[in-house]
């Protein structure tokens, strides 16, 4: 399932009046210290791209972040997207799937396709694919405590499709610390949480190359209210923390970090967030290089998926939405993203609609073939504002960075709640500037009409959820009971000891385990996080 509208886009880079557009531009004569700073792209520092072609090669991947009700529903919206353009895969999971709890647990009751797709089984797993040829497809899963079992899913489908682990391609998320700090779709205590966090990452550097095994999340820490200088610091300690979990666990540095991936928000502060992708990536390589040693060129580079802001969608005059999505699109191209997700314009009123969901994706198209900035790399690259943007930010994520070092770590400020306490800090401020005037919001606090907003608001239909309890029943009755059994011995025993989890995870899968049963299994050995143990 690929779009072939990119393969054949002709290689053509000039203006509308025929002037032929440069890979690069620099000023001439430019001092040593300027070109070290500012560099070329696809090399380190990598500030102006991590590849030497950029969208000139290859155009971002345009992810659209999709899932609702059941797999079969889902699976039609995927079908959808793809026939639309779309180039990724990237599925929404409902909360009892994202916290361990089958369909038909008492602690799913309401919840069962709300914010995402119900998978409870590999059964759910095989529908939600169903004509979906995964070798063809990147596919990006939104999913953190439950990562592990997800992964698993996905590899046993890809086995049943006949598809080899060197073509399975995507990422899991599997950034279990930012759920303590900013989203709270956490199991267990942190230790074991990082042990599985470290499971996947270990897992993918020896068997699936194609896969990223995190998507460091800057993103919701940021939807949370932190700013962007907050937003890279605090992904970036976050990222530190795994990286020294993984060279705890063995791993070399070049094993694992090529396979690193980040997720970030593009808001509204257009020249503000161009700069923030241009830092982050100077600063990561420095990171990688400086602070871990890493030899590789691949090690360095940061490769990030874009999402624009969901808080700055407002269900006040929703139209106005779709330039407000325009403008962070840009901003996130800009600015050098990988992948990108575009919000629908009615998302702060309901789940989109097909409508709503084509035009977010013509957004991503149309900023791909009509204008213009895919002709040449970091088209910004030299601005006076853009430029000093970029170091001020760079400046004062090290300064966070150092501080927190400090403190002993990610882990550390967490548990102290130091993050929390400044993410709180810059929200308050915000919401204050909105609410006395200070910073416009329009059709909010400014242009403001009394016409209600109109939109179809969607419900999980309850005979949808008692249909999903029903098979979910049915799979019990009939699967292999004795393999299935064998199958969570097995990795309750591996829980107990040191080895690595998603051998025996995905072990389980196969044998039909439910997400429930094995997280359950989990939580017998692991125990649940109650906000009191230490990182």
């Amino acid at each position: 399932m690929s779009n072939s509208n990119q393969s054949e886009r002709q290689p053509k880079f000039e203006t509308l009046s025929g002037i032929e557009v440069e890979r690069a531009y620099a000023p001439d004569n430019a001092p040593v210290d300027y070109l070290k700073d500012l560099g070329f792209p696809g090399e380190y520092p990598f500030t102006r791209g991590i590849q030497p072609t950029m969208y000139r090669g290859r155009l971002w991947t345009m992810r659209q972040y999709a899932g609702f009700a059941s797999a079969e529903e889902s699976n039609a919206r995927y079908k959808y997207l793809l026939a639309q353009g779309q180039t990724g895969l990237s599925i929404a999971f409902d909360l009892p799937t994202q916290t361990g709890y089958d369909s038909d647990a008492a602690m799913a009751e309401g919840e069962v396709g709300k914010v995402g797709v119900a998978i409870s089984s590999l059964q759910d797993m095989e529908q939600l694919f169903a004509d979906i040829p995964l070798d063809r497809v990147s596919t990006s899963m939104t999913i953190n405590a439950t990562a592990p079992i997800l992964l698993a899913l996905y590899i046993a489908v890809a086995r049943k499709q006949g598809v080899s682990n060197d073509k399975v391609r995507g990422t899991t998320q599997n950034d279990i610390l930012k759920e303590y700090i900013a989203r709270g779709t956490y199991i267990y205590p942190p230790a074991p949480s990082m042990r599985l966090a470290v499971d996947v990452i270990e897992y993918c550097a020896r068997h699936l190359p194609g896969w990223n095994p995190i998507s460091i999340s800057g993103y919701h820490i940021r939807e949370a209210g932190a700013t962007a200088v907050q937003e890279i610091a605090f992904t970036f300690a976050n990222a530190i923390e795994y990286v020294n979990a993984s060279l705890a666990r063995g791993l070399a540095i070049d094993e694992f970090a090529p396979q690193l991936s980040f997720f970030f928000v593009s808001q509204m502060d257009f020249c503000e967030e161009i700069a923030k992708f241009r830092a982050a990536r100077r600063l990561w390589a420095k990171i990688i290089k400086e602070k871990f040693g890493a030899q590789k060129a691949q090690s360095m580079m940061l490769r990030f998926h874009t999402q624009t802001a969901g808080v700055s969608l407002t269900a006040q005059q929703p139209e106005n939405n779709i330039v407000r999505t325009a403008i962070e699109a840009l901003a996130a191209v800009l600015g050098g993203a990988q992948s990108l997700h575009t919000n629908s314009y009615d998302e702060a009123l309901a789940l989109p609609g097909e409508n709503a969901v084509q035009i977010a994706l013509r957004t991503q198209q149309i900023i791909a073939y009509e204008s213009g900035v895919t002709n040449t790399i970091d088209p910004v690259a030299g601005s006076f504002y853009i430029e000093r943007l970029t170091d001020e930010i760079q400046t004062r994520v090290e300064d966070y960075l150092a501080q927190i070092e400090k403190m002993g770590g990610a882990g550390r400020a967490i548990e102290t709640g130091f993050i929390q306490r400044e993410i709180q800090e810059a929200a308050w401020k915000f919401q204050n500037a909105v609410d006395n005037g200070e910073r416009t919001v329009v059709g909010v606090n400014k242009f403001t009409t009394d016409q209600p907003a109109h939109a179809h608001i969607w419900r999980p239909d309850a005979a949808g959820q008692e249909k999903q309890k029903a098979r979910l029943q049915a799979l019990r009755a009939t699967r292999d009971a004795a393999r299935w059994s064998a199958a969570r011995r097995a990795l309750e025993n591996a829980a107990r000891g040191n080895e690595n989890l998603l051998p025996p995870i995905l072990n389980a899968v196969e044998a039909y385990a439910t997400v429930g049963e094995i997280s359950d299994t989990l939580r017998e050995v692991f125990g649940e996080y109650r906000g009191s143990a230490a990182f």
